[in-house]
């Protein structure tokens, strides 16, 4: 095929395709003209003779006019399809028309490549290249995001138009083929081949080896180690043992997804590693990925190991450049039975409070009685240091209007409730903040106050979620308790005596270790009884603590009602989809009282409020609620859980809810 052969065929498809055939409108008009003449009406006639004979000549004119642009662009497509034609072009090239895919030439590189011969005339490109679309030319860029494959070669395509000289509409366009084949194997190597830094932590190393010989010692972790090089050996990867239970593993990203893929059976396998007491071997990993170097990919790594020790351990959790990915998780988490950490906290709270000009403590939304419990026990922390703190709470909207009502009568208390504006006016660069009961930005009472102050403080029960609270200066995040009020009660066992405590914070604090433990009923450890006991000694009184959980007779009743409407799904767990609002109190007790009936290992209460749907969900079985919820962008911990999801009706919350249960048992 030669461009002299191909150039005059062009231009006579191409003129007849622009030059709209109107011949016969002029001879209608003529023939108009003729029979207003022979009906004898001569003015009309002659007018419109004058017509017909005016719109014929602007017609001659305007198509000379429109041959001779034609003319100029059909030269231009011929000149540069000569180049090409003259070798200029080492691509395989084609030239389309963009209105309707059609081919109207191509060079030999491309027919060798495509297979098609001369009769390239006939066909479109959709039947050459299925699938590939020339929009984006159209469009005026020069390279298309999608490559095309033939014969398992990639190809990158770019492109160029040739418009008419008026720019009223692209008519052509001519695509070039580049060969990046093995530009993109080395890409794909490179990416395949990147290291991954995995730090591999035996969570309960201390309480696995506690009271245990020298040797019975050894042979525990001839055990793990044999454990852990057995799961790394097929990955091929580098392993090296940094402590007594702390592991470093580097390997090849290529073999990142065959370890997803088996959901890190490193998890699973290790339970199989048993202490003499009977207690099985747990451990977390953090890998790190796609970091610009090794240092930045042991820091993910870390973040990692921090992350996963702070949602309870057992688990992986991959964190790259932008997000954490988690694995496993879903049995309870372990107690730990040292308070070495809670005792180091409380000394530092201390000094931060003292170096700080005031104290702001701050809880979530809609703040609980755990949530002001610990708030008040903080500020008990600061008095006892001499240091002013303010409790920001909106007391219009919250949980715990009963146990308010008896606090406001401290005289210690008159001035210590602030909203989030009063707070903002009032903080300097020296104010400290200390947040309780969250570890997410955006569920503290009052967000701007968290951006204004610089030093943040985090006491905390709660699984951490993907987006926590950083930086902070100080963070006591045990997953193990039961309570934020659980936690502030042990820190203060360290720093005050009994005379510094008044009632009405021991009676709150107790409050809130009450009603997240349902009374002692869930997730309940030795420390929790301890962190109780403590506070009955500091003057708190069980009976008027079960007096501030009560419900009045309507509520109970509206409790009962949701109870009610609960249906089973999956023969154990119980989900009440409401279609009228509620109080979120009476929700969480629903959910609580569901775990009551027998069978029922989790339950879930879905209600709607206003342009959200609230979900409350408590387990005492298998079922990770936190695990649950997460995907809907809930938190909480494997117990307790709660979930805001915003835009939606309830029925397609439930829809939502079902789906991620369904995800979780089935994985």
């Amino acid at each position: 095929m030669t461009i002299e052969k191909e150039a005059e065929p062009v231009k006579d498809n191409l003129g007849r395709l622009l030059r709209p055939g109107v011949g016969i409108y002029f001879v209608v008009m003529a023939m108009f003209c003729a029979f207003t003449l022979l009906a004898g009406n001569y003015w009309l006639a002659i007018a419109e003779s004058c017509v017909t004979m005016l719109v014929f000549a602007v017609y001659l004119f305007n198509r000379k006019r429109r041959d001779r642009k034609i003319q100029r662009y059909l030269a231009q497509a011929e000149n540069t399809l000569e180049s090409i034609g003259r070798g200029e072009c080492p691509f395989p090239a084609v030239l389309v028309r963009l209105a309707d895919g059609g081919i109207v030439w191509t060079n030999s590189r491309f027919s060798r490549l495509t297979g098609i011969a001369d009769t390239m005339m006939e066909h479109e490109l959709e039947e050459v290249l299925p699938d590939f679309s020339t929009d984006w030319l159209a469009s005026g860029k020069t390279e298309s995001a999608k490559d095309v494959t033939i014969d398992d070669r990639r190809y990158r395509v770019y492109g160029t138009t040739i418009r008419a000289e008026d720019s009223r509409g692209t008519i052509l366009g001519i695509l070039y083929l580049c060969d990046l084949t093995e530009l993109y194997q080395v890409r794909d190597e490179y990416i395949r081949s990147r290291p991954v830094v995995a730090i591999i932590l035996i969570d309960n190393y201390e309480e696995l080896t506690k009271n245990l010989s020298e040797s019975a010692i050894s042979t525990l972790n001839a055990k793990l180690n044999d454990a852990i090089t057995k799961w790394t050996e097929q990955y091929d990867g580098l392993l090296r043992k940094l402590e007594r239970n702390r592991f470093l593993f580097i390997f090849e990203k290529r073999d990142l997804l065959r370890a997803t893929e088996n959901k890190f059976s490193l998890l699973e396998e290790i339970h199989e590693v048993l202490s003499p007491s009977g207690l099985a071997a747990s451990i977390s990993i953090g890998l790190g990925v796609d970091g610009a170097n090794f240092d930045e990919s042991y820091n993910f790594a870390a973040l990692g190991i921090e992350m996963a020790l702070s949602r309870g351990g057992d688990q992986a959790v991959v964190k790259d450049r932008f997000n954490f990915t988690f694995y496993g998780g879903r049995n309870q988490e372990a107690a730990y039975s040292s308070k070495v950490r809670s005792r180091v906290t409380a000394n530092s709270l201390m000094e931060l409070i003292g170096q700080s000009s005031r104290v702001f403590i701050m809880g979530h939304r809609n703040a609980d009685m755990d949530a002001l419990g610990a708030a008040m026990g903080i500020s008990c922390l600061c008095r006892k240091r001499g240091k002013k703190a303010n409790i920001v709470l909106d007391l219009e909207n919250n949980a715990a209007q009963r146990l308010l009502e008896q606090i406001f009568q401290v005289p210690e208390y008159q001035d210590v409730f602030l909203s989030g504006q009063e707070a903002m006016l009032q903080c300097d660069n020296r104010s400290i903040l200390v947040v309780v009961d969250t570890n997410r930005p955006d569920q503290v009472e009052y967000q701007p106050l968290l951006e204004a102050i610089s030093k943040i403080c985090v006491v905390d029960h709660h699984r951490r979620a993907a987006d926590f609270i950083d930086p902070v200066v100080l963070s006591l995040h045990e997953t193990y308790a039961s309570s934020a009020s659980e936690l502030v009660a042990e820190l203060m066992q360290y720093v005050v005596e009994k005379p510094d405590v008044l009632p009405i914070e021991a009676k709150s604090l107790l409050a809130g270790i009450c009603l997240d433990t349902k009374f002692f009923n869930v997730r309940t450890g030795d420390r929790t009884f301890e962190a109780a006991a403590a506070l009955r000694r500091m003057g708190a009184d069980t009976t008027e603590v079960k007096m501030l959980l009560q419900n009045d007779f309507q509520d109970t009743m509206e409790k009962y009602r949701i109870i009610k409407a609960a249906r089973l799904y999956r023969d154990e767990i119980a989900i009440a989809a409401l279609n009228s609002p509620t109080s979120r109190i009476l929700a969480a007790q629903a959910a609580d009282e569901l775990l009551n009936i027998s069978g029922i290992s989790a339950s879930f209460v879905l209600y709607d409020d206003g342009d959200r749907v609230i979900v409350s969900a408590r387990s005492i079985g298998t079922a990770n609620v936190q695990m649950i919820l997460e995907p809907l962008g809930g938190g909480g911990n494997a117990a307790t859980a709660g979930a805001q999801i915003q835009n939606t009706t309830v029925k397609d919350a439930l829809d939502m809810l079902v789906a991620s249960i369904d995800q979780f048992y089935d994985k």
